[in-house]
Protein backbone atom coordinates (compact mmCIF):
# COMPACT_ATOMS: atom_id res chain seq x y z
CA UNK A 1 0.00 0.00 0.00
CA UNK A 2 1.44 3.37 -1.06
CA UNK A 3 0.38 6.58 0.72
CA UNK A 4 1.09 9.90 -1.02
CA UNK A 5 0.76 13.12 0.94
CA UNK A 6 1.29 16.04 -1.43
CA UNK A 7 2.13 19.34 0.26
CA UNK A 8 2.80 22.84 -1.01
CA UNK A 9 6.48 22.22 -1.77
CA UNK A 10 7.13 18.50 -1.31
CA UNK A 11 5.48 15.08 -1.29
CA UNK A 12 5.65 12.72 1.68
CA UNK A 13 5.39 9.10 0.63
CA UNK A 14 5.21 5.89 2.61
CA UNK A 15 4.81 2.20 1.86
CA UNK A 16 2.65 0.17 4.26
CA UNK A 17 1.50 -3.40 4.58
CA UNK A 18 -1.95 -3.88 3.04
CA UNK A 19 -4.11 -4.83 6.02
CA UNK A 20 -6.52 -3.34 8.55
CA UNK A 21 -3.60 -2.22 10.76
CA UNK A 22 -1.05 -1.03 8.18
CA UNK A 23 2.58 -1.22 9.26
CA UNK A 24 5.14 1.15 7.72
CA UNK A 25 7.81 -0.42 5.51
CA UNK A 26 9.51 2.73 4.18
CA UNK A 27 9.08 6.51 4.28
CA UNK A 28 10.61 9.51 2.53
CA UNK A 29 9.99 13.09 1.41
CA UNK A 30 10.41 14.03 -2.24
CA UNK A 31 10.94 17.69 -3.08
CA UNK A 32 8.69 19.25 -5.71
CA UNK A 33 4.96 19.31 -6.45
CA UNK A 34 2.60 18.06 -9.15
CA UNK A 35 4.14 16.39 -12.16
CA UNK A 36 7.57 17.95 -11.45
CA UNK A 37 8.29 15.47 -8.64
CA UNK A 38 6.97 12.39 -10.45
CA UNK A 39 10.30 10.95 -11.78
CA UNK A 40 11.93 11.11 -8.33
CA UNK A 41 8.79 9.80 -6.63
CA UNK A 42 8.44 6.87 -9.00
CA UNK A 43 12.13 5.98 -8.65
CA UNK A 44 11.67 5.90 -4.88
CA UNK A 45 8.54 3.76 -5.11
CA UNK A 46 10.20 1.34 -7.55
CA UNK A 47 13.13 0.95 -5.17
CA UNK A 48 10.93 0.21 -2.16
CA UNK A 49 8.32 -1.99 -3.84
CA UNK A 50 10.61 -4.07 -6.01
CA UNK A 51 9.75 -7.27 -4.15
CA UNK A 52 6.10 -6.58 -3.33
CA UNK A 53 2.89 -5.90 -5.25
CA UNK A 54 1.08 -2.62 -4.70
CA UNK A 55 -2.50 -3.23 -3.58
CA UNK A 56 -3.54 0.44 -3.80
CA UNK A 57 -2.24 4.01 -3.87
CA UNK A 58 -3.88 6.47 -1.48
CA UNK A 59 -3.71 10.24 -1.96
CA UNK A 60 -4.34 13.12 0.42
CA UNK A 61 -6.67 15.51 -1.39
CA UNK A 62 -6.72 18.91 0.24
CA UNK A 63 -10.32 19.85 -0.58
CA UNK A 64 -13.44 17.76 -1.05
CA UNK A 65 -15.72 20.76 -1.52
CA UNK A 66 -19.39 20.24 -0.68
CA UNK A 67 -19.46 16.89 -2.51
CA UNK A 68 -16.93 14.57 -0.87
CA UNK A 69 -16.41 13.33 2.63
CA UNK A 70 -15.67 9.60 2.55
CA UNK A 71 -12.59 8.23 0.74
CA UNK A 72 -13.34 7.66 -2.94
CA UNK A 73 -11.96 5.36 -5.65
CA UNK A 74 -10.32 7.55 -8.29
CA UNK A 75 -12.03 7.11 -11.65
CA UNK A 76 -12.15 9.30 -14.76
CA UNK A 77 -15.57 10.56 -13.64
CA UNK A 78 -14.21 11.40 -10.18
CA UNK A 79 -11.26 13.32 -11.67
CA UNK A 80 -13.65 15.29 -13.87
CA UNK A 81 -15.66 16.29 -10.79
CA UNK A 82 -12.51 17.06 -8.81
CA UNK A 83 -11.37 19.37 -11.59
CA UNK A 84 -14.57 21.37 -11.14
CA UNK A 85 -13.61 21.87 -7.48
CA UNK A 86 -10.34 23.65 -8.37
CA UNK A 87 -11.80 27.11 -7.54
CA UNK A 88 -12.04 25.95 -3.90
CA UNK A 89 -8.28 25.21 -3.75
CA UNK A 90 -6.50 26.61 -6.82
CA UNK A 91 -3.09 26.45 -5.11
CA UNK A 92 -3.36 22.72 -4.37
CA UNK A 93 -5.82 20.75 -6.48
CA UNK A 94 -4.17 21.25 -9.91
CA UNK A 95 -0.89 19.78 -8.65
CA UNK A 96 -2.68 16.93 -6.87
CA UNK A 97 -4.67 16.08 -10.01
CA UNK A 98 -1.51 16.18 -12.15
CA UNK A 99 0.19 13.79 -9.73
CA UNK A 100 -2.76 11.37 -9.77
CA UNK A 101 -2.83 11.37 -13.57
CA UNK A 102 0.93 10.80 -13.85
CA UNK A 103 0.80 7.88 -11.41
CA UNK A 104 -2.21 6.47 -13.25
CA UNK A 105 -0.16 6.35 -16.45
CA UNK A 106 2.72 4.70 -14.58
CA UNK A 107 0.66 2.01 -12.80
CA UNK A 108 -2.75 1.91 -14.50
CA UNK A 109 -3.55 -1.48 -12.97
CA UNK A 110 -3.23 -0.25 -9.35
CA UNK A 111 -6.39 1.34 -7.86
CA UNK A 112 -5.98 4.88 -6.56
CA UNK A 113 -7.97 6.19 -3.58
CA UNK A 114 -8.70 9.83 -2.65
CA UNK A 115 -8.72 10.82 1.04
CA UNK A 116 -10.03 14.30 1.85
CA UNK A 117 -8.37 16.67 4.29
CA UNK A 118 -11.68 18.48 4.82
CA UNK A 119 -13.60 15.36 5.89
CA UNK A 120 -12.89 15.64 9.64
CA UNK A 121 -14.72 18.97 9.75
CA UNK A 122 -17.64 17.90 7.54
CA UNK A 123 -20.24 18.11 10.33
CA UNK A 124 -19.29 21.48 11.80
CA UNK A 125 -22.21 23.12 13.63
CA UNK A 126 -24.02 25.68 11.52
CA UNK A 127 -22.77 28.57 13.68
CA UNK A 128 -19.20 27.60 12.81
CA UNK A 129 -19.84 26.45 9.24
CA UNK A 130 -21.84 29.42 7.95
CA UNK A 131 -19.91 32.46 6.73
CA UNK A 132 -21.51 35.92 7.03
CA UNK A 133 -22.17 36.34 3.31
CA UNK A 134 -25.34 36.26 1.17
CA UNK A 135 -27.09 32.91 1.04
CA UNK A 136 -26.53 32.54 -2.69
CA UNK A 137 -22.83 32.01 -2.04
CA UNK A 138 -23.50 29.58 0.79
CA UNK A 139 -25.65 27.60 -1.65
CA UNK A 140 -22.63 27.42 -3.98
CA UNK A 141 -20.59 25.78 -1.21
CA UNK A 142 -18.78 28.87 0.08
CA UNK A 143 -18.51 27.91 3.75
CA UNK A 144 -16.01 27.00 6.44
CA UNK A 145 -14.48 23.65 5.54
CA UNK A 146 -11.33 23.43 7.66
CA UNK A 147 -8.20 21.45 6.80
CA UNK A 148 -5.49 19.22 8.32
CA UNK A 149 -8.31 16.75 8.90
CA UNK A 150 -6.19 13.64 8.39
CA UNK A 151 -3.78 14.93 11.03
CA UNK A 152 -6.58 15.75 13.46
CA UNK A 153 -8.23 12.36 13.00
CA UNK A 154 -4.91 10.69 13.78
CA UNK A 155 -4.35 12.85 16.88
CA UNK A 156 -7.74 11.97 18.32
CA UNK A 157 -7.11 8.25 17.73
CA UNK A 158 -3.63 8.48 19.20
CA UNK A 159 -4.91 10.32 22.29
CA UNK A 160 -7.45 7.54 22.75
CA UNK A 161 -4.64 4.99 22.58
CA UNK A 162 -2.38 6.91 24.96
CA UNK A 163 -4.84 8.23 27.51
CA UNK A 164 -8.06 6.28 27.04
CA UNK A 165 -11.52 6.97 25.62
CA UNK A 166 -12.51 9.45 28.33
CA UNK A 167 -9.61 11.75 27.51
CA UNK A 168 -10.28 11.48 23.76
CA UNK A 169 -13.94 12.42 24.35
CA UNK A 170 -12.99 15.50 26.36
CA UNK A 171 -12.59 19.14 25.35
CA UNK A 172 -9.55 19.22 23.07
CA UNK A 173 -7.65 21.87 21.16
CA UNK A 174 -5.43 20.38 18.46
CA UNK A 175 -2.68 22.59 17.05
CA UNK A 176 -1.15 21.40 13.77
CA UNK A 177 1.76 23.82 13.41
CA UNK A 178 4.01 23.67 10.36
CA UNK A 179 4.46 25.64 7.15
CA UNK A 180 0.68 25.50 7.08
CA UNK A 181 -0.80 25.92 10.54
CA UNK A 182 -4.29 25.53 11.92
CA UNK A 183 -6.09 24.67 15.13
CA UNK A 184 -9.30 22.77 15.81
CA UNK A 185 -11.68 22.56 18.75
CA UNK A 186 -12.83 18.98 19.25
CA UNK A 187 -15.41 17.56 21.68
CA UNK A 188 -16.62 13.96 21.85
CA UNK A 189 -14.18 13.23 19.03
CA UNK A 190 -15.89 15.66 16.62
CA UNK A 191 -14.72 18.97 15.22
CA UNK A 192 -16.81 21.88 16.52
CA UNK A 193 -14.72 24.72 15.08
CA UNK A 194 -11.42 25.31 13.32
CA UNK A 195 -9.30 28.27 12.27
CA UNK A 196 -9.09 27.71 8.50
CA UNK A 197 -12.24 28.35 6.51
CA UNK A 198 -12.94 28.10 2.75
CA UNK A 199 -9.25 27.75 1.87
CA UNK A 200 -5.99 26.96 3.68
CA UNK A 201 -5.00 30.66 3.44
CA UNK A 202 -7.18 31.68 6.39
CA UNK A 203 -6.80 31.31 10.14
CA UNK A 204 -3.57 31.90 12.06
CA UNK A 205 -0.42 33.45 10.58
CA UNK A 206 1.62 30.90 8.61
CA UNK A 207 4.95 30.56 6.82
CA UNK A 208 3.95 32.39 3.63
CA UNK A 209 0.16 32.59 4.09
CA UNK A 210 -1.45 35.62 5.67
CA UNK A 211 -4.06 33.93 7.81
CA UNK A 212 -7.18 35.96 8.59
CA UNK A 213 -7.23 39.56 7.33
CA UNK A 214 -9.62 42.47 7.40
CA UNK A 215 -11.24 42.19 3.93
CA UNK A 216 -10.53 45.90 3.56
CA UNK A 217 -6.81 45.13 3.51
CA UNK A 218 -7.36 42.90 0.49
CA UNK A 219 -9.42 45.46 -1.41
CA UNK A 220 -6.96 48.23 -0.52
CA UNK A 221 -3.98 46.29 -1.90
CA UNK A 222 -5.95 45.21 -4.97
CA UNK A 223 -6.94 48.78 -5.77
CA UNK A 224 -3.63 50.45 -4.96
CA UNK A 225 -1.55 47.90 -6.87
CA UNK A 226 -4.06 47.12 -9.62
CA UNK A 227 -3.93 43.41 -8.83
CA UNK A 228 -6.23 40.73 -10.21
CA UNK A 229 -7.92 38.15 -8.00
CA UNK A 230 -5.27 35.56 -8.97
CA UNK A 231 -2.46 37.98 -8.15
CA UNK A 232 -4.00 38.78 -4.75
CA UNK A 233 -4.31 35.07 -4.01
CA UNK A 234 -0.67 34.53 -4.96
CA UNK A 235 0.41 37.37 -2.68
CA UNK A 236 -1.59 36.11 0.31
CA UNK A 237 -0.52 32.49 -0.27
CA UNK A 238 3.17 32.84 -1.12
CA UNK A 239 4.45 36.28 -0.06
CA UNK A 240 2.64 37.02 3.20
CA UNK A 241 2.71 35.52 6.70
CA UNK A 242 6.12 35.13 8.35
CA UNK A 243 7.85 35.89 5.06
CA UNK A 244 5.88 39.10 4.66
CA UNK A 245 6.55 40.32 8.20
CA UNK A 246 10.25 39.45 8.25
CA UNK A 247 10.91 40.34 4.60
CA UNK A 248 13.50 37.58 4.81
CA UNK A 249 12.12 34.05 5.18
CA UNK A 250 9.05 32.03 6.06
CA UNK A 251 11.12 29.22 7.57
CA UNK A 252 10.75 29.17 11.36
CA UNK A 253 14.22 27.69 11.85
CA UNK A 254 15.81 30.54 9.91
CA UNK A 255 13.72 33.13 11.75
CA UNK A 256 14.85 31.79 15.12
CA UNK A 257 18.46 31.77 13.92
CA UNK A 258 18.09 35.47 12.96
CA UNK A 259 16.89 36.56 16.39
CA UNK A 260 19.12 39.66 16.23
CA UNK A 261 16.95 40.98 13.37
CA UNK A 262 13.96 42.93 14.80
CA UNK A 263 11.72 42.01 11.83
CA UNK A 264 12.46 38.30 12.29
CA UNK A 265 11.79 38.55 16.02
CA UNK A 266 8.49 40.27 15.30
CA UNK A 267 7.48 37.57 12.81
CA UNK A 268 8.05 34.87 15.45
CA UNK A 269 6.14 36.89 18.04
CA UNK A 270 3.17 37.48 15.72
CA UNK A 271 3.02 33.77 14.90
CA UNK A 272 2.82 32.77 18.56
CA UNK A 273 0.42 35.59 19.36
CA UNK A 274 -2.04 34.57 16.64
CA UNK A 275 -2.03 30.96 17.87
CA UNK A 276 -2.50 32.06 21.49
CA UNK A 277 -5.55 34.12 20.46
CA UNK A 278 -6.94 31.14 18.59
CA UNK A 279 -6.54 28.89 21.63
CA UNK A 280 -8.44 31.41 23.75
CA UNK A 281 -11.25 31.63 21.20
CA UNK A 282 -11.53 27.87 20.76
CA UNK A 283 -11.50 27.32 24.53
CA UNK A 284 -14.45 29.70 24.74
CA UNK A 285 -16.27 27.69 22.06
CA UNK A 286 -15.64 24.49 24.01
CA UNK A 287 -16.58 26.04 27.35
CA UNK A 288 -13.28 24.94 28.85
CA UNK A 289 -10.25 22.85 27.99
CA UNK A 290 -9.03 19.41 29.06
CA UNK A 291 -6.19 18.69 26.62
CA UNK A 292 -4.03 20.81 24.33
CA UNK A 293 -2.05 18.90 21.70
CA UNK A 294 0.85 20.28 19.64
CA UNK A 295 1.73 18.55 16.38
CA UNK A 296 3.30 19.30 12.99
CA UNK A 297 6.91 20.24 12.30
CA UNK A 298 6.92 23.36 14.49
CA UNK A 299 4.54 22.03 17.11
CA UNK A 300 6.57 18.86 17.61
CA UNK A 301 10.11 20.24 17.52
CA UNK A 302 10.30 23.88 18.69
CA UNK A 303 10.01 24.21 22.50
CA UNK A 304 10.44 27.99 22.48
CA UNK A 305 7.39 28.42 20.25
CA UNK A 306 5.27 26.17 22.47
CA UNK A 307 6.45 28.04 25.57
CA UNK A 308 5.62 31.42 24.04
CA UNK A 309 2.16 30.24 23.03
CA UNK A 310 1.35 28.82 26.45
CA UNK A 311 2.70 31.77 28.43
CA UNK A 312 -0.31 33.70 29.72
CA UNK A 313 -2.75 30.81 29.33
CA UNK A 314 -2.55 29.89 33.02
CA UNK A 315 -6.10 31.21 33.47
CA UNK A 316 -7.26 28.31 31.28
CA UNK A 317 -5.34 25.80 33.38
CA UNK A 318 -2.33 25.58 31.03
CA UNK A 319 1.04 25.35 32.78
CA UNK A 320 4.13 23.87 31.12
CA UNK A 321 6.90 21.92 32.80
CA UNK A 322 10.02 23.73 31.59
CA UNK A 323 12.27 20.67 31.49
CA UNK A 324 9.71 18.42 29.81
CA UNK A 325 8.99 21.05 27.20
CA UNK A 326 12.68 21.58 26.47
CA UNK A 327 13.09 17.82 26.00
CA UNK A 328 10.11 17.56 23.58
CA UNK A 329 8.54 15.07 25.98
CA UNK A 330 5.20 13.56 25.05
CA UNK A 331 3.52 15.25 28.04
CA UNK A 332 4.93 18.74 28.64
CA UNK A 333 2.47 20.13 31.18
CA UNK A 334 3.18 20.41 34.87
CA UNK A 335 1.82 17.45 36.89
CA UNK A 336 -0.31 19.93 38.86
CA UNK A 337 -1.78 21.62 35.80
CA UNK A 338 -5.50 21.36 35.15
CA UNK A 339 -4.97 21.03 31.37
CA UNK A 340 -2.81 18.23 29.98
CA UNK A 341 -0.51 19.54 27.25
CA UNK A 342 0.86 16.91 24.90
CA UNK A 343 3.24 16.70 21.96
CA UNK A 344 2.07 14.02 19.52
CA UNK A 345 3.85 13.45 16.19
CA UNK A 346 1.21 13.22 13.52
CA UNK A 347 0.98 10.53 10.85
CA UNK A 348 -1.19 11.56 7.92
CA UNK A 349 0.30 8.83 5.73
CA UNK A 350 -0.94 6.14 8.12
CA UNK A 351 -4.46 7.59 7.95
CA UNK A 352 -4.28 7.53 4.15
CA UNK A 353 -3.20 3.87 4.21
CA UNK A 354 -6.01 2.93 6.59
CA UNK A 355 -8.58 4.73 4.46
CA UNK A 356 -7.32 3.14 1.25
CA UNK A 357 -7.48 -0.32 2.81
CA UNK A 358 -11.02 0.42 3.98
CA UNK A 359 -12.10 1.24 0.43
CA UNK A 360 -10.45 -1.92 -0.89
CA UNK A 361 -12.29 -3.97 1.72
CA UNK A 362 -15.59 -2.33 0.86
CA UNK A 363 -15.07 -3.25 -2.77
Amino acid sequence: MLAINAGSSSVKCAVFTADAQPQPLARDTVQGVGSSCVPRLLDWVDTHTRDVALAAIGHRIVHGGPLYRDPQPITPAFLETLTRLIPFAPNHLPDEIALIEAIGRWRPEVPQIACFDTAFHHDLPDVARRLPIPGAYDAQGVRRYGFHGLSYAFLVEELRRLAGPEAAAGKLILAHLGNGSSLAAVHDGRSVDTTMALTPIGGVVMSTRSGDLDPGVVTYIARSEGLTADQIEDLLSHRAGLLGISDATGDMRELLARASDPACRLAVAVYGYSIKKAIGALAAVLGGLDTLIFSGGIGEHVPTIRAGICEGLEFLGVQLDVDRNAANARVISSPAARVVVRVIPTDEELMIARAAYGVLGAR
